[in-house]
């Protein structure tokens, strides 16, 4: 199936007919998902809108081999974990399509990545291979051509005296950071940004206790002396991030799409407005799964931002924070 329509959606119908067509091809071609789908005695004649079709469980990515064509596999994306749990895998037969994907959207939210220095608070590529985000971090830093972007999570005083320095020079900058590593960071020094996005990636299980978004944010603005947080919401399973400019709402790229489901019966998609579990239509898995029922407890508003509220309960324990581990 080509990949090239998917980035360039602009309009609802065209959204809806790329997701039909995705839907039929990885029904044929996928064989975990046709199983899934039989299980569930839905075929594609059987779905009139994309709320029918089925969302495959997360989990899948942990037990099965979720790829949609025969081609040999570039790159397998995992997630982090705790010791002895067993991380999910993402195969990738094309990781252009990955590539354009986060360039792309990037681009959608922020403008060029030329224009900004991309300062990483992550394990460096070598460190966290088979991270999906720093891959991208990584390849944003050389797409950047700055030559102080880089990766910093291990010197924090070199990275202390070059955030001072190129904002004072009005140099526009992308902090992304784990959360933890953000702490870490203001915990030496008082910032006064004025030309610095923070974007911090997720949680802290295992480095520092528990914070709920808004008290993690109000430290973070303290600390580095700006208005509001960024923040991006991808995962190991997903080709596509959606991502958040202040106060913890988020919005996707064109050819990604979420819903929640009730928590009670998941093959319920619910209206905009109430609290469920997230289900995400990213149309760049397309050589994978493009339909994925996520473990995450989410709310969709009538402009469709959304917001991330928790985890189910007994759900994995997963996060870019885990990556340094």
């Amino acid at each position: 199936m080509n990949s090239n329509p998917i980035f360039n959606i602009h309009d609802k119908a065209t959204f809806e007919a790329l997701t039909f067509q995705t839907f039929q091809y990885q029904f044929e071609n996928n064989r975990t998902y046709r199983s899934f789908c039989d299980l569930l005695y839905i075929h594609p004649s059987d779905v009139t809108k994309i709320e029918d079709i089925p969302f495959l469980p997360i989990q899948f990515f942990k037990s099965h081999e979720i790829v949609s064509n025969n081609h040999s596999i570039q790159e397998t994306f995992t997630s982090s974990g705790t010791t002895g749990s067993i991380p999910s895998k993402h195969h990738v037969t094309d990781l252009s399509i990955y590539e354009e994907s986060y360039c792309k959207g990037f681009e959608h939210f922020y403008g060029n990545i030329e224009e900004y220095v991309v300062l990483a608070l992550l394990p460096n590529y070598l460190e966290r291979k088979g991270s999906s985000l720093v891959y991208m971090a990584n390849d944003l830093i050389k797409l950047s051509k700055q030559a102080e972007s880089g990766f910093y999570l291990h010197d924090l005083n070199e990275l202390t005296e070059k955030l001072i320095k190129l904002d004072q020079e009005g140099q526009k900058v992308l902090l992304i950071g784990v959360s933890f590593a953000l702490l870490d960071l203001i915990e030496t020094t008082q910032f006064n940004l004025k030309h610095t996005i923070i974007m911090e990636t997720g949680g802290m299980k295992g480095r520092r206790k528990e914070m709920i978004r808004t008290e993690l944010h109000q430290q973070l603005c303290e600390g580095f002396g700006v208005a509001e947080i960024h923040s991006e919401y991808g995962m190991t399973e997903l080709l596509s991030q959606g991502y958040s400019k202040g106060n913890g709402i988020f919005e996707t790229p064109p050819w990604m799409k979420l819903f929640t489901r009730d928590p009670e019966d998941a093959l319920t998609i619910q209206p905009k407005g109430k609290s469920g579990g997230i289900n995400v239509i990213d149309l760049a898995n397309i050589n994978s799964c493009s339909f994925i029922a996520t473990q995450d407890l989410g709310k969709i508003h009538t402009d469709n931002t959304f917001e991330i509220l928790g985890r189910f309960d007994h759900s994995d324990i997963r996060g870019c924070n885990l990556m340094v581990f």
